[in-house]
């Protein structure tokens, strides 16, 4: 089938999905219409919208969008059904119901940013890293009634480095997923797609799952070792940031600790104990097995600085002590 003949509905919101979009687009796809969240409210009195990334690139070429509230509604299944797509493709989006998902006669792909069946779940990126993973990937597969479990069309590993933060693999995965995304709608579009049941990848190991990122799971255990914590602060960083409590001058604040390097020494302090180096310009905090060197952080209330700057405005950086050593 020729590109301008298949005629497809993409749905995705974040960045992370309008780059593949963007690659539909410019390969020179029929793309008859998109599919995006309501527009946000944000600012001090939530009265100013501001649209998706996916939205504001469709507008930007052209492309007639839908935002429904609800995606079993009525009026919005009518106008998805008129658009007469062939295929939807779908990048971090919600979870279709079936009336919609079933919708085209080529099916509906998706787009997942990991090794399926692996991390299956909302936050597939930030679990590969707080787990300690050495790589992670994309995969595109055919949705069906299950959560991430149809079957796989494509899958691309990507090596996961020590430092790397949810944030550098979040750009890696967006720009390698876009492109395998291409060339699996290009198989489509040739005939030539051949899927495989999840059920037929041996991973030989147990299933990890990717589940939404709540506060509680942000919060810091002193108690772990300092490999697992170093990683849970590179997992969730630059947002939603790991985090821990502390008490300065009588008064707790939460402390939002944005980089950090492992150092893997046995510490000489008990874990969750702050130790101010180098003549008052570095600061770390033990834990098992090493000590967490910070590079930037943020208290509540105050801007987010680099670790000497920090202890640049503290008149007694050895009064700060951590109040959450264990969750």
């Amino acid at each position: 089938m020729d590109k301008k003949d298949l005629r497809i509905v993409f749905m995705g919101t974040p960045e992370f999905a309008a780059t593949s979009l963007q690659a539909l687009v410019e390969g020179g796809y029929n793309v008859v219409g998109v599919v995006t969240a309501v527009d946000k409210p944000v600012g001090r009195h939530q009265n100013t919208l501001v649209p998706s990334e996916v939205k504001r690139y469709a507008l930007s070429q052209h492309l007639p969008v839908l935002q429904p509230e609800r995606l079993r509604d009525e009026t919005f299944v009518s106008a998805l059904r008129a658009l007469r797509a062939d295929l939807q493709v779908v990048v971090a989006f919600r979870m279709l119901p079936e009336v919609v998902w079933a919708m085209p006669r080529l099916g509906t792909l998706n787009l997942h940013a990991s090794l399926l069946p692996q991390y299956r779940g909302a936050a597939p990126i930030n679990w590969a890293i707080i787990n300690g993973e050495k790589e992670s990937g994309v995969t595109t597969f055919f949705l069906r009634h299950d959560i991430d479990t149809g079957d796989i069309a494509m899958q691309e590993k990507v090596k996961i480095g020590p430092e790397e933060t949810f944030g550098e693999l979040y750009d890696t995965l967006m720009t390698t997923g876009a492109a395998m995304l291409l060339r699996t709608v290009d198989a489509v579009a040739a005939g030539t797609v051949k899927s495989i049941p999840q059920s037929s990848i041996a991973t030989g190991e147990s299933l990890k799952p990717a589940p939404k990122i709540f506060p509680e799971t942000c919060m810091i255990d002193w108690s772990k070792s300092a490999r697992e914590i170093h990683d849970l602060i590179r997992g969730l960083a630059p947002l939603p940031t790991a985090r821990t409590t502390v008490e300065y001058g009588g008064k707790e604040y939460t402390l939002k600790i944005f980089s950090c390097r492992l150092r893997e020494e046995e510490p000489r302090e008990s874990a969750g104990t702050f130790v101010v180096g180098h003549s008052g310009k570095t600061l770390s905090i033990a834990a098992e097995g090493g000590y967490i060197d910070i590079d930037e952080l943020q208290l509540s209330g105050h801007k987010r600085l680099a670790a000497s700057v920090f202890l640049n405005g503290l008149r007694h950086p050895e009064d700060l002590k951590l109040i959450s050593v264990t969750k």
